[in-house]
């Protein structure tokens, strides 16, 4: 029982480090909290299934088709409302957050519910682990998981546009004496966030089926891991997916599966009150709170 529990925590936490990487990376460059960020998660997985059930489009160029078109997505909503009120917080929230109100409820109103819709596996079949019986398709969330994690490492590491982010994450000031456009990669911030929303439903979704109300515990699971492991820090999406997955996972295991969508909440609520900047965040001056 002890070590499925711990399987199955593994995974789930690979699943929160995934949903949690592009609301994340969005924000530690930009500094725009995306309260849209579930509604495309959502999108890009019915893009593939209209891209695959209606248009008859194969696998692969479905789910390469939704990843961009949810990054142009991203990019659009940047250009087109985000830079208006860049710099306004609430302003960028409550912009963020009713398109992506809309969106959501624009497909549900649509009638895009039900167990008719839900993404196919990308390789059907499952192995055994330790005693316990995992599906190739958790296997492969893992796998792409870890990739993704490193490789936006890697790429903000050691790529030109990616110290370019890191540049205008850093001290914006500077990096626009040395010509690097903040609009630009602010754009291109969100909709590479977009991306990786995309990617991380193409890739959990077909655990299931496909549902609008996905789109608000995305979010949820989101800001949780990124407000617990600090708003911007890589290491520290990584430590809190682990910290709330394995939470999550043992409440449902031996408390009750009832619990399990408290736990997030429950983690924001302490770090706000001992930590407000994360286990890994910056730490505010007291006279900057004032």
């Amino acid at each position: 029982m002890i070590i499925s529990t711990i399987l199955l925590s593994i995974i789930n936490s690979v699943i929160l480090a995934l949903l949690a990487l592009g609301f994340n990376l969005t924000f530690g460059i930009s500094g725009v909290s995306n309260f849209a960020y579930g509604a495309m998660y959502i999108f890009a997985g019915l893009i593939a299934w209209i891209f695959l059930n209606t248009l008859g489009l194969p696998y692969i160029a479905a789910m390469f088709l939704s990843v961009t078109a949810t990054a142009i997505f991203g990019a659009l909503l940047y250009r087109l409302i985000l830079q208006r009120v860049r710099g306004i917080e609430l302003s960028e929230v409550m912009a963020t957050f009713g398109i992506g109100l809309a969106v959501l409820e624009l497909f549900r109103y649509l009638g895009f519910f039900g167990f008719n819709y839900a993404l196919p596996p990308m390789i059907e079949g499952s192995i055994n682990l330790v005693a316990v019986t995992v599906s190739i398709q958790h296997i492969l969330i893992v796998i792409i998981g870890l990739f993704l994690v490193s490789g936006v490492w890697l790429f903000t590491h050691h790529t030109k546009i990616g110290l370019a982010f890191r540049g205008i994450a850093q001290e914006k000031n500077t990096a626009l004496t040395l010509g690097i456009n903040s609009d630009f990669i602010a754009m291109l911030s969100v909709a590479f966030g977009s991306a990786i929303a995309a990617i991380a439903a193409l890739v959990i979704l077909p655990l299931g089926i496909i549902s609008i109300d996905q789109g608000y515990v995305v979010l949820i699971n989101a800001l949780a891991v990124s407000i617990v492991g600090g708003l911007g820090s890589s290491a520290g999406i990584f430590v809190a997916s682990f910290i709330i997955g394995f939470a999550q996972t043992f409440t449902s295991a031996y408390i009750d599966t009832k619990w399990n969508m408290l736990v997030p909440s429950m983690f924001i609520l302490i770090v706000l009150a001992f930590r407000p900047s994360g286990l890994f965040g910056k730490q505010k001056e007291l006279e900057e709170r004032v």
